[in-house]
């Protein structure tokens, strides 16, 4: 039934496409290098783990990276730098997540274009540039595209509102990737995707770490919390993932609290406010918890979620930085 409607969505974005080709909507190109990471299906693909892992891969190799983003769920008005002590509230979770991880310079603004020229003008030692999401916001030119699949594929291959597809797949001519990285849990294989012809496909897996972190730093093992009775909170774009990999592990979960996506601080205020509990949640959702005073008899744990990506993809995206900078 929501065909039609699919129909209407792959007009409008086709239009934008060419209307950007025809250089009558402007696409700005910066001095440094830009990556984009970014999916073509709805809801979280594994974009911000990738991103982290990408910027943690090229500071190990001398480079100076910053992150650009739109800051989904911040309240930010202007661009706007994320800091350790930044309210999420101001800047949204992920960025807080990745800047948290990294350490690197990571602006935020509703257009990812005045984030990049605000980090470039804080920080002139940046010499590239990743921004979290963005395919589908084409004013900023990228240099190296990548696109991030997780276990769901592309769906049932149509476009919203009747499938996942944020746009057509697999993409050719001028709007095809530089590279595909398909993620899929450690205990199950990749799931196929259609590819345009002639791009590079790499894998990843995913696993709960084997530790768990508190407020202040404190580390548990994973294990010693089974036949605890938990509260698992995801507020996430998939929280039945998060829910999944926690029951694998052996966890004991008496409660499943599925949050919107980029949900409100408020929100985990009412979960710590309802009485004395052991939650366990994901990165993503701690940096929100973590900024309350725990209850008497509450206690919370994060759970970080490790990628494992092949060293060939690293060494793909180092080699398309090379060529970039002899031709630059």
């Amino acid at each position: 039934m929501l065909w039609p409607l699919s129909l209407v969505y792959g007009a409008l974005t086709a239009l934008r496409r060419w209307l950007f080709s025809k250089g009558w909507l402007t696409t700005h190109r910066l001095p440094v290098p830009v990556i984009v990471v970014g999916n073509v299906v709805a809801g979280g693909a594994g974009k911000t783990p990738t991103v982290i892992a990408l910027v943690q891969h090229l500071q190990a190799k001398g480079w100076h990276p910053g992150v650009v983003s739109r800051g989904h769920g911040g309240a930010h008005a202007s661009p706007t730098q994320v800091k350790a002590d930044t309210p999420v509230a101001l800047t949204g979770d992920e960025p807080a997540l990745i800047h948290r991880n990294t350490g690197a310079p990571v602006f935020v603004a509703a257009r990812r274009v005045e984030a990049a020229l605000a980090l470039l003008d804080a920080h002139p030692q940046t010499n590239v540039l990743i921004c979290d999401d963005g395919l589908q916001h084409l004013s900023l030119g990228r240099d190296v595209s990548i696109v991030v699949f997780d276990d769901r594929g592309t769906g049932n291959g149509w476009l919203l509102p009747a499938g996942l597809l944020r746009g057509p797949w697999p993409q050719h001519g001028e709007g095809r990737p530089d590279f595909v990285l398909r993620q899929h849990r450690i205990d199950q294989q990749p799931t196929a995707v259609p590819l345009p012809q002639g791009t590079p496909a790499f894998n990843a897996s995913r696993q709960l770490s084997d530790e768990v972190i508190g407020a202040k730093g404190e580390r548990l093992a994973l294990q010693s919390l089974q036949g605890v009775p938990l509260t698992a909170v995801a507020g996430i774009a998939r929280p039945n993932a998060f829910f999944n990999m926690l029951r694998a592990r052996g966890l004991r979960l008496q409660t499943e609290v599925a949050l919107p996506d980029h949900a409100d601080p408020a929100a985990y205020a009412a979960l710590l406010a309802a009485g004395p509990t052991t939650l366990i949640c994901t990165e993503k959702d701690a940096v929100k918890l973590f900024q309350h005073t725990m209850p008497p008899g509450s206690t919370v744990w994060s759970v970080p979620l490790v990628i494992h990506i092949e060293p060939a993809f690293f060494s793909a995206i180092e080699a398309r930085l090379s060529a970039l900078k002899t031709t630059g």
